[in-house]
């Protein structure tokens, strides 16, 4: 996979990201949630070269981290 692909992959990652986090409704543990999983995201996708399990492995870690940072 090539830089192209995993730059695109991580962009994508990260506009769900902000889109998840435009949600007025969201209360902000919510929202650190979201937040952590994006990262996450991108950071599997970029470590792994793009791979489908590393990045939802990022997002479900980021995810985790990002919720336990908002207690």
């Amino acid at each position: 996979m090539n830089v192209t692909q995993i730059f695109s992959k991580g962009t994508l990652a990260l506009l769900v990201a902000i889109g998840v986090m435009a949600c007025s409704g969201m209360s902000q543990r919510g929202v650190d949630t979201a937040a952590g999983a994006g990262v996450g995201a991108v950071g599997g996708a970029v470590l792994t070269g793009g791979s489908a399990v590393g990045t939802v492995g990022g997002a479900v870690v980021g995810g985790v981290v990002g919720n336990q940072i908002g207690k």
